[in-house]
């Protein structure tokens, strides 16, 4: 097999866009790889190609209060319906035991010295995959990542809910660390722990990736799930259009200015990552090795099959120029009759 040399343009792909000195919890994410890290790049890079599924670590909120901590409990309980797992594999059953824990985390929060009145109890996080990923490898997984990453320092509890379309886990952190050092995690250590969980999926056979939306020619970012959600309640007809899609709307049908220079930047970057790839399937198609041509051949079938760079404006006021003109070409043959 030949060596792999990572593509420039994808090595930069790989690296989130995210500063490595706001790092706090984990260790830097951003910096080059590892000597001898060319295997693992070459593995992330054929996952890519190959549409791994990728995974999700969501902070959903945070608790405020023993109250609050109680309530939310109740419900990745299931009102004590499902055990809660901690470290070790400590196990919490019923309703009684979930309140105690509740009740403990408020009382060590209460005695933390210069406590501000409105510090968080703990921290609310999902993981989860797509639908089809078997339930007991994600939840072993998520036993793994969680010991990993807070096991020495910060107590945490989580349940795996599978009544829903896809199996998924929630995980609580106390906000307090057993050392006294609050949790406050960045945008460097989301990465770290999106990366973390992917590798112990992989572990157990489920197959994962952690890659930047760049590195899988995605331009525009996920769809939040209040926006997603008044989104639906406002086709449904039970609420107004969501102002943040009203706002991207008015500036889609705005003229484009001197403010759209990062579009361009958008497309030159995504232009850079298409040609590094297209170099490197290029050079491994020669190899006299059939894996590394076969290689190349997904390589190329990937980059065919990537989307259009378009940014979220683009993207509407293609959609809201179809709608007019759809309204128009229906209009035509009323036209007609009334002649």
């Amino acid at each position: 097999m030949t060596d792999f040399r990572t593509p420039f343009g994808f090595e930069d792909a790989l690296r989130p866009p995210v500063d490595v000195r706001r790092a706090r919890l984990t260790p830097g994410v951003l910096g080059r790889p590892p000597r001898g890290g060319q295997g693992t790049a070459r593995a992330t890079l054929l996952r890519v190609a190959r549409r791994v599924p990728e995974v999700m670590v969501k902070i959903t909120g945070r608790t405020r209060d023993a109250g609050h901590l109680q309530r939310h409990l109740d419900y990745i309980s299931r009102n004590g319906k499902l055990t809660l797992e901690g470290p070790d594999g400590e196990r919490l059953e019923g309703r009684q035991a979930v309140q105690t824990l509740a009740q403990d985390w408020a009382a060590e929060l209460a005695a933390e010295p210069q406590r501000r009145w409105d510090a968080p109890v703990s921290l609310s996080i999902v993981l989860s995959m797509p639908a089809g990923t078997e339930a007991f490898r994600l939840h072993d997984s998520v036993r793994a990542f969680a010991s990993a990453v807070f096991g020495d320092r910060h107590p945490y509890v989580f349940a795996l809910h599978e009544d829903e379309r896809h199996p998924h886990v929630h995980l609580t952190v106390r906000m307090l660390g057993r050392d006294g050092a609050r949790l406050n995690p960045r945008k460097a250590d989301l990465q770290a722990w999106r990366e973390g969980f992917a590798q112990a999926l992989r572990a157990r056979g489920v197959e994962a990736e952690a890659t930047p939306r760049r590195a899988r020619g995605v331009v525009r970012k996920a769809e939040r799930t209040p926006v997603r959600k008044q989104r639906e309640r406002f086709i449904a007809g039970g609420g107004p259009l969501p102002r943040v899609l009203a706002e991207a709307a008015r500036e889609a049908l705005a003229p484009q200015g001197a403010q759209d220079g990062w579009r361009q930047s958008i497309r030159d970057r995504q232009l850079k990552i298409r040609r590094a790839l297209v170099a490197e399937a290029m050079a491994l198609g020669r190899s006299d090795q059939a894996r590394d041509r076969a290689d190349a051949v997904l390589i190329e079938q990937f980059v065919r099959d990537l989307p259009p760079v378009e940014t979220r404006r683009e993207q509407m006021a293609r959609r809201l120029g179809d709608a007019g003109r759809g309204g128009a070409d229906r209009g035509a043959p009323d036209r007609q009759r009334r002649r």
